[in-house]
């Protein structure tokens, strides 16, 4: 319509990227929450099933709690987590074209890079919701310490340190999320490309809504980003349970004594029970979550950007 001038184009542009990517991340976490708290509930050693694997602990959670348990945190996760991928996706298409601008050329770096940017900036934003989140999915039934996530974020404002106790376990997770973010999207945009260029008979089908007329099949989308998932998980769980231990320090006199720095976390990790029963610990739950996790999210945020006619990629 001649009314309807560049800027509202860019700012609907804008609007349905960032719609696309939080209907991405509610569809991918959703998809594991089961797994999300289980890992959790193993990071943190929680007494009731520290001693338990991934199936017993779920079986676990079920008999001693109800099967909507398995759901524990998961309203909180949806209200961090749109907000939260919605803008990890929207910078990080924003972050590559300026970085290609930048530079005169796309290279495999400025993938790495804008990924990494991407992820900071939506933790950044996001962060004390994952605080709160965490600390309902460790509550166990019998033992509530929050009537919700209200209450959780006062009661831990006002009880632990203000402002600085929602961010706590914030640098293991931002150093983290370089490794993980960067190698996430990195990872899937160079396997997306591998499948388009060089077996587009069997990874894509025609699409007339595309402006290169190929899209990745659905299957070959969730192949590229499961895979992109195992690869980024690899690198950056320690950190993951660095920040576990760090956020969950003031729930549990086990792990009281972790509420300090990030690396005498990793060091105290470490001396106490190694690399693969300390910094990898659950890393085996961590892959059956992190593969469907990061497979759903990119496969439905590829999805949403046909829907809206995104295929083009950010206009601002």
């Amino acid at each position: 319509m001649a009314f309807f001038n560049k800027s509202d184009k860019d700012y609907a542009f804008l609007l349905k990227s960032l719609i696309a990517g939080g209907v991405a991340g509610m569809c991918s976490k959703t998809t594991v929450a089961p797994l999300d708290r289980i890992k959790i509930l193993l990071q943190a050693h929680n007494k009731h099933y520290k001693h338990l694997g991934i199936f017993s602990g779920l079986k676990e959670i079920i008999q001693r709690e109800r099967f909507t348990a398995l759901y524990k945190g998961n309203y909180a996760q949806m209200i961090r987590i749109f907000p939260y991928a919605a803008t990890q996706f929207t910078t990080f298409e924003s972050y590559k074209k300026y970085l290609g601008g930048l530079f005169g050329t796309y290279t495999r770096i400025d993938k790495f890079a804008a990924g990494s940017a991407a992820g900071v900036t939506a933790v950044t934003l996001t962060y004390p919701l994952d605080v709160i989140r965490a600390r309902l999915a460790f509550q166990v039934a019998g033992e509530r310490l929050y009537a919700g996530i209200v209450h959780a974020g006062i009661t831990i404002f006002k009880n632990e340190g203000g402002i600085r106790a929602l961010y706590r376990g914030f640098w293991p997770t931002i150093i983290g999320m370089i490794p993980y973010a960067g190698f996430s999207f990195y990872s899937f945009e160079e396997l997306k490309y591998f499948c388009m260029k060089y077996a587009p008979n069997y990874f894509c089908e025609k699409c007339d809504k595309n402006t290169g007329g190929l899209v990745l099949t659905i299957p070959a989308r969730l192949l590229c980003g499961g895979i992109a998932g195992a690869v980024a998980q690899s690198f950056s769980y320690p950190l993951d349970v660095t920040r576990r231990r760090m956020q969950l320090g003031m729930m549990n006199h086990n792990i009281h004594k972790y509420n300090s720095g990030m690396l005498q976390t990793i060091k105290m990790i470490y001396k106490e029970n190694g690399i693969v029963k300390g910094l990898y610990r659950g890393m085996s739950v961590n892959y059956l979550r992190a593969i469907p996790m990061v497979s759903v999210s990119f496969t439905t945020y590829e999805i949403m950007k046909q829907l809206l006619h995104l295929d083009t990629g950010l206009k601002f």
